[in-house]
């Protein structure tokens, strides 16, 4: 039995992850943890909880968590927040999965330059393994830090890995036009998220400057082995929850629908969590699954690759239980099916 802490109790993310963890039969939740001074009980936060976990929110203590016997903490945290107390748990000798950004771009000048602040834990950053179980899988089991990735990056990692991983693709002219959720945004109200100016509304956003791209870009180079570019463009969709990125790529060569089909298939023999699908995915198919769906079209001599999920599980609670899972030696799918 592993047991956990949640750091940062109050959010969606924190929520979907503790009711995976409370179905883990290897995992006990012993600690949550809040910067509201009230300390109110989870249940309060999340009335979902009810019956299902009694703890009262605490303060962050590490030493406090310690004597708690925490071995693994859950990092549910805002950016810039995670780096300032992380280090204090891995000094310690805890291992900790981090739902943030902080320690997702290995090059801390990215970091910089796309969420404008300087990193500070650049010794921890440096060891951080990028979350992603169907590409980096074989760097988990002896990680003590794992960097979650974010909910868009993986429906455009694993839907171009094939086809970049293979230099099948111009490495120059990949589009990604992403649809996500309003959940997406965090528990947080802001005005873009109030029901009159969501509802019954589209809207793009973070046009060139979503902080995603260079995460997305990272991944993508390290299986090309060469530089390339994408274009990234997020969109909030009035629903609750749910991710729907629709790629455009040009071929290095021409392909058949069967044969992209069948080089999808083969890359993801062994993700236990990738469905390629025949169909053309939609939302509600992966909606509380961790699982991501994915198929692929050949249309006016162009690739198109269509991928869904769960942004609150696949997109982020689900996938740590999954990177949990490869750092302890559980199987893979133990908590998610």
């Amino acid at each position: 039995m592993t047991k956990i802490a949640i750091l940062g109790g109050s959010g969606y993310t924190a929520v979907e992850l503790i009711k995976l963890l409370l179905r883990h039969p290897h995992a006990e939740i012993v600690a949550i943890t809040s910067r509201d001074e009230s300390t109110p009980l989870i249940a309060e936060l999340h009335p979902s909880l009810a019956r299902r976990l009694e703890l009262r929110c605490e303060t962050f203590n590490p030493d406090r968590l310690i004597a708690q016997g925490v071995q693994c903490a859950f990092g549910c945290l805002p950016h810039g927040v995670s780096m300032s107390m992380i280090p204090r748990l891995l000094e310690r000798g805890m291992r900790v999965v981090d739902l943030s950004a902080d320690y997702r771009l290995r090059d801390p000048n990215v970091y910089a330059q796309w969420y404008g602040e300087s990193h500070a834990d650049l010794a921890h950053l440096a060891q951080a393994v990028y979350g992603l179980p169907e590409i980096y899988g074989d760097d988990l089991p002896g990680a003590q830090l794992v960097a979650n990735p974010g909910c868009y990056p993986q429906t455009a990692i694993l839907g171009l890995a094939p086809l970049v991983s293979g230099k099948h693709v111009d490495l120059r002219s990949l589009i990604i036009d992403s649809k996500s959720g309003v959940s997406g945004g965090g528990r947080t109200p802001r005005l873009t998220f109030h029901f009159p100016e969501c509802n019954e509304s589209v809207c793009a956003y973070g046009v060139g400057t979503h902080r995603h791209t260079p995460e997305i870009e990272q991944t993508l180079i390290d299986l090309a082995g060469e530089p390339l570019q994408v274009l990234f463009t997020p969109h909030l969709i009035p629903m609750d929850r749910g991710i729907l990125s629709t790629i455009y790529a040009q071929p290095t060569r021409s392909f058949s629908e069967a044969q992209l089909m069948d080089l999808y298939c083969e890359f993801y023999a062994g993700a236990p969590f990738v469905r390629v699908v025949k169909h053309l995915p939609a939302t509600k198919e992966s909606v509380g699954t961790n699982f991501l769906d994915i198929t692929v079209r050949v249309v006016r001599e162009r690739i198109m690759v269509i991928a869904s999920e769960d942004n609150l599980i696949r997109g982020a609670s689900g996938v740590a239980v999954q990177n949990f899972n490869r750092m302890y030696g559980y199987p893979e799918t133990m908590g998610l099916l």
